[in-house]
């Protein structure tokens, strides 16, 4: 029989080890992961973690590049070079060398200074758009349709260089020197929140997927700066987790050994059975040990309206108004002193206030 429930035992302990690794691998893919805006791996609102997922299960080879090391390793003429405008593109110098990449490029909702060193063909058309049809014949638009843009600068050309302007201005697209150069005025349906409005995910998809290769560029700190994201276990040497699991293995071993030395539950009866009115004693007693007659008297009130309140066709929460009331109306007695009146001051007035719930109580029960 012992061994029948060993095995029992067993396959039950095996199911919740499964059971809590698949919630703790579940919880731990499925977790957030807070960053910046537009930044590649984030899944906050102002993340585009999923259109990066998007564009990869697309075939489209996103690199994703942390610094402008990066980019300059992975640009080549055949790629595209998205520019994520972020509190960290400021730098002139990192702008000048951004320009001097080869490949073409995607601007997304650049600063002014950014424009200018990336893009110094066009400037602001001064007017704020919020989208809507194309109204050109780039074929990433088209194809996207009618699209909201949330809150968008709108861009016209400088000079007389040709530009695609769509969008009333939000997308343009121009070449120059043999590189395409799109702009895009707002970010905001590129993220995360954004790619569930109206066009926004195909958009989105058109403009960063015209190349099989990206390079995605969204800077979430200053040029040179480390991280900072290394937590306590990255610093541990790799001999500390196999000696944390050999711990965690040998306190599981002395407790799986520990417990068959235990065997099955047995009921007992109590050695000692306690009336209820010596308990009842008991309790005065302490009450009056230590003085407590607001408490003595709040418990015999307390008690005494559990029993009258039934008897009156009142809810538990009724109002001491209403209370009175149905007492007054059943006895022509008026209780409100003695069911909410003030604390006895002796053990004299808090015996009276007894017998006057006795009486309270009898004269209801006769009504």
């Amino acid at each position: 029989m012992t061994r029948q429930r060993w095995r029992t035992a067993r396959w039950v302990l095996l199911a919740l080890l499964v059971i809590a690794l698949v919630s703790t691998l579940g919880t731990y893919l499925t977790a957030p992961r807070p960053g910046g805006l537009m930044e590649a791996g984030s899944t906050s609102p102002d993340g585009a973690h999923a259109l990066v997922t998007l564009l990869r299960d697309h075939g489209v080879d996103v690199v994703v590049a942390e610094n402008l090391d990066g980019v300059a390793a992975a640009a080549r003429p055949d790629t595209l070079i998205l520019i994520a405008q972020t509190f960290f593109l400021l730098d002139d110098d990192g702008l000048n060398r951004l320009g001097e990449l080869p490949g073409d490029r995607l601007l997304v909702a650049p600063a002014a200074r950014t424009r200018e060193q990336l893009a110094p063909t066009i400037r602001l058309d001064g007017s704020v758009q919020f989208g809507g049809q194309p109204g050109c014949d780039l074929r990433e638009a088209v194809t996207a349709g009618d699209v909201q843009f949330g809150i968008s600068d709108s861009y016209r050309s400088d000079g007389d260089l040709s530009v695609t302007r769509c969008y009333d201005g939000a997308l343009v697209r121009f070449t120059e020197s043999g590189r395409t150069t799109t702009v895009v005025g707002s970010s905001d349906f590129m993220t995360n929140a954004g790619l569930l409005g109206q066009g926004s995910a195909a958009l989105a998809m058109n403009l960063a997927g015209t190349h099989d290769r990206v390079i995605w560029y969204a800077p979430q700190r200053l040029e040179g700066e480390s991280s900072g994201e290394a937590s306590l276990l990255d610093l541990a040497p790799s001999q500390v987790g196999w000696a944390a699991l050999q711990l965690c293995l040998a306190v599981a071993l002395v407790a799986w050994w520990r417990g068959r030395r235990l065997g099955p539950l047995v009921a007992e009866q109590l050695p000692v059975v306690v009336r209820a009115s010596e308990t009842v004693e008991g309790r005065a007693r302490l009450y009056r040990a230590h003085r407590a007659r607001d408490r003595a008297a709040g418990a015999l009130r307390t008690a005494a309206l559990t029993r009258l309140l039934p008897r009156l066709g009142l809810g538990r929460n009724a109002a001491p108004s209403a209370v009175t009331a149905a007492i007054a109306q059943r006895t022509g007695r008026d209780s409100g002193a003695v069911l909410f009146g003030p604390v006895p001051g002796t053990d004299t007035e808090l015996l009276e206030l007894a017998h006057q719930l006795d009486d309270l109580e009898r004269q209801v029960a006769q009504s």
